[in-house]
């Protein structure tokens, strides 16, 4: 009765014990051997009215979250300590713009032509449009 090698019952891992024991720990086993489904993470945007609403907004000890106000250009990062007390802080959020490319091409050029003719020698042309601006006569009012 008890000697066959058949004679006991099998578990659900479908191992047979002789005698008719299961091993009370094979469906344990076998549950946590077993994928597990997770819930996927929900990402939403909260949003609350002004600072009252922040106020009001709920939140676990320890946690943190960003709540977008819907009266003014407003973001609160609300932060709660271990006893579960609120801290919020508002920053101001503005659209982002990019920065327009600065053309220095011309200046560079500019200044590449002066500094050129004065390592070379060759005249500068706002040096000589000055030398035509002044009187011919070479005086001064020191003289």
């Amino acid at each position: 009765m008890f000697g066959g090698q058949y004679s006991g019952m099998p578990n659900q891992t479908g191992q047979v014990y002789p005698g008719g024991y299961m091993d009370p720990y094979s469906a344990r086993l076998a549950a946590l051997q077993q994928p597990q489904m997770q819930a996927p993470q929900n990402y939403d945007i909260i949003q609350v009215h002004g600072e009252p609403g922040a106020r009001a907004f709920r939140m676990a000890p320890n946690s943190r979250c960003l709540l977008l106000d819907d009266t003014a250009p407003i973001v609160w990062l609300a932060q709660t300590d271990g006893a579960g007390y609120p801290t919020l802080t508002p920053y101001s959020i503005t659209p982002y713009q990019q920065a327009q490319p600065v053309q220095a091409n011309s200046d560079i050029e500019n200044r590449l032509s002066r500094l050129e003719a004065v390592i070379y020698g060759k005249p500068d042309a706002s040096a000589t449009q000055q030398a035509a601006q002044q009187p011919a006569g070479g005086t001064t009012a020191a003289e």
